[in-house]
């Protein structure tokens, strides 16, 4: 497989998902791009005041079983935009995920993580994804809107330079969190063979799991197999940020970057709470990645999909995918489409902070800039 439209991560990282999927996920051949099965919770993208409403009611634990659907996506949970076939017509390769969904015995098919109007691609993609979008429409397909990709343009010259575009008080407040980087010995480390240590390794997915099991949206928990492929591949551009107590050693997290043509692409952290919280770790790390872009003459920092109210007051700047959904059961869909906003939570949090949404068939920007990825980082607190 490969290479795709809408690429902006290695190869290799789409590979290792096909070659160890995340827990409860089936690899599906058949189509041209990459498709996997899971029992999906049709609450995991719900807005969170309407989930806290549906928890209240009578008999939750018991009814809430029933909104886990066995589903068909399209897509991989390790790339930032659907990879598309480069050739196949829209229309025909949509067929071919109907017909799939429908011998898989799935009741849901998602197309997911189609670009809407992305700076962050060349313009022929981004034409490529509005005709999918459009061809999914006519073919009964619900578009759904997606998550919020933070991204930084490198467009300054220094940490000060970047701070004063800031708030005063909020430049006070992160000055006063970056003291704690002097408690830390920061090593950036390429992937390949330093991680042929099995307890380093071990270790490593230890504090991804921590991450994992405290976050709001827990849908695709890599394996042990994902990520021991991910640290010892050396072709892939990988480098790991590791902080580790200056006084003894101690793993406090680590960051999985990729520098993908001239951008540092943000895809996993692990973090050893509380002390991670405590030495603010997550502003620290950011600052960090700024810097290596910075030292590296990069055009970008890519800071993933989650936290963008958190992302936004550090500076970061945002796009938006939109998923098109097919529901096989005829009244299924109806009651989809009329109830399908409540499942677009980065929407109410766009409109609540008064971004202008990208209209559904917005010309694509012509500026191709290149990269984004997925920082699965949960909010500081």
């Amino acid at each position: 497989m490969g290479p795709w439209r809408n690429q902006l991560e290695p190869c290799a990282l789409v590979e290792h998902f096909l070659d160890a999927p995340p827990v409860g996920f089936r690899v599906v051949k058949g189509l041209s791009a990459p498709a996997f099965m899971a029992s999906f919770n049709l609450l995991t993208t719900m807005d969170d005041a309407v989930k806290q409403r549906l928890h209240r009611l009578p008999l939750f634990r018991w009814w809430s079983r029933l909104l886990k659907v066995r589903t068909l996506f399209a897509g991989s949970t390790v790339s930032e935009y659907l990879p598309l076939p480069s050739v196949a017509s829209p229309a025909a390769w949509l067929r071919d995920v109907l017909l799939l969904a429908k011998q898989s015995n799935c009741q849901l098919a998602v197309v997911k993580d189609l670009p809407q109007a992305s700076p962050l691609l060349l313009e022929e993609d981004n034409r490529y994804a509005q005709w999918m979008a459009s061809e999914s429409r006519a073919q009964g397909f619900i578009l759904v809107q997606g998550q919020a990709l933070a991204y930084v343009p490198i467009d300054f010259e220094s940490q000060d330079e970047y701070l004063a575009r800031l708030s005063s008080s909020r430049r006070k407040d992160l000055r006063r969190k970056l003291r704690s980087r002097s408690a830390l010995r920061v090593q950036r480390l390429p992937t390949g063979s330093h991680f042929d240590d099995p307890l380093l390794v071990r270790d490593y997915y230890r504090l991804y799991g921590e991450v994992f099991d405290q976050s709001d949206i827990q849908f695709d928990r890599l394996t042990p197999q994902f990520f021991q492929a991910v640290l010892r591949d050396e072709r892939s551009t990988g480098i790991v940020f590791e902080y580790r107590l200056e006084s003894d050693g101690t793993l406090v997290g680590w960051n999985l970057c990729y520098e993908q043509g001239g951008r540092l692409i943000d895809k996993y952290i692990g973090l050893s709470y509380p002390l991670a919280r405590e030495l603010n770790l997550y502003f620290v790390s950011w600052f960090e990645n700024l810097a290596y872009a910075l030292e590296r003459r990069l055009t970008h920092y890519v800071a993933g999909w989650t936290d963008p109210k958190v992302k936004a007051s550090l500076g970061a700047r945002f796009t938006f995918t939109q998923h098109a959904v097919f529901v096989r059961h005829p009244l299924l869909r109806a009651i989809a489409r009329r109830f399908s906003p409540l499942f677009e939570g980065d929407r109410v949090w766009k409109e609540g902070s008064g971004m202008t949404p990208p209209p559904t068939d917005a010309p694509p920007s012509p500026s191709p800039l290149v990269a984004a990825t997925c920082r699965d980082r949960p909010p500081p607190q």
